[in-house]
């Protein structure tokens, strides 16, 4: 059964494999190299080659300060809202929950239009902050959620001692209740992070006027030419695009099981 697991592991990876592979080969060998996951002669150019004359240097650096703004916007929001529907009865409390499960199931595609009319007229338009709360604003609902969830199965004893000592609600909030969810915030920036990371109809839409605002998904299109298209630069892209996310992951991923699992707990 070991073998199996590994031979479908293998299977299953072969494509990401075969990407890092190709980040490292010339154009010729990618193409006629057949499956073959070692290259011949291993180049680091791809990777200069996309770092600069792709303006990587420049998406990369747009993708994270949009990527660290959305993380913000959307732990402020659905943490607050999250503790708004998990604590008490709040009027119209299953109208909004019924709301926010019908938001789920909404392609983004079809709330663009009114998305970008609203971005317009506040005049972030062709703008970072653009972008930012244009990503941040559908990614609210699974949030909000596992942020309920959480906050309800927290006992009521809890609020009360703060209540007890004179707390005022937002201290209570902050200092008292925000803490325990460190499992809850490590998930939803894991989920936020990548999503935020990889985005790319939103960035593309409202970067249209400013090219120079891109993001890595975006920027992704500087390696197709009207007739060519440069694989190998686009392998070395996704690469330094999969670090970062990588990256995150290994460090947040003890919180991720228990983010979920505290979420539906009780």
């Amino acid at each position: 059964m070991h073998l199996l697991f590994i031979g479908i592991t293998f299977l299953w990876s072969y494509p990401f494999l075969w990407m890092i592979s190709s980040a490292f080969k010339s154009q010729g060998e990618m193409f006629l190299g057949g499956l073959r996951l070692i290259p011949k002669e291993p180049t680091l150019v791809n990777f200069s080659r996309a770092w600069e004359s792709a303006k990587f240097y420049l998406y990369f650096f747009n993708t994270v300060f949009v990527t660290l703004m959305v993380i913000l916007v959307v732990l402020l929001v659905s943490s607050l809202a999250g503790y708004a529907l998990g604590r008490g009865n709040m009027p119209g409390k299953k109208i909004i929950l019924a709301a926010l499960v019908v938001a789920m199931f909404l392609p983004k595609g079809f709330t663009i239009i009114p998305l970008f009319e609203l971005i317009v007229k506040l005049g972030f338009n062709n703008s970072l902050m653009g972008v930012v709360l244009a990503e941040a604003g559908p990614s609210n609902v699974v949030s909000i959620l596992l942020f309920m969830g959480f906050f309800a199965s927290i006992p009521k004893e809890v609020e009360e001692s703060g209540v007890m000592d004179g707390a005022s609600q937002p201290r209570i909030f902050f200092n008292i209740m925000l803490p325990l969810t460190k499992p809850i915030i490590a998930t939803v920036s894991i989920f936020t992070f990548i999503a935020a990371w990889n985005a790319f109809l939103v960035p593309l839409i409202f970067t249209l006027g400013k090219p120079d605002l891109r993001t890595l998904g975006v920027g992704m299109y500087n390696f197709f030419g009207t007739n060519t298209v440069d694989w190998t630069g686009i392998a070395a892209g996704a690469c330094m695009s999969l670090i970062p996310i990588i990256i995150v992951f290994l460090f947040l991923q003890r919180y991720f099981i228990e983010g979920i699992a505290g979420s539906i707990k009780g």
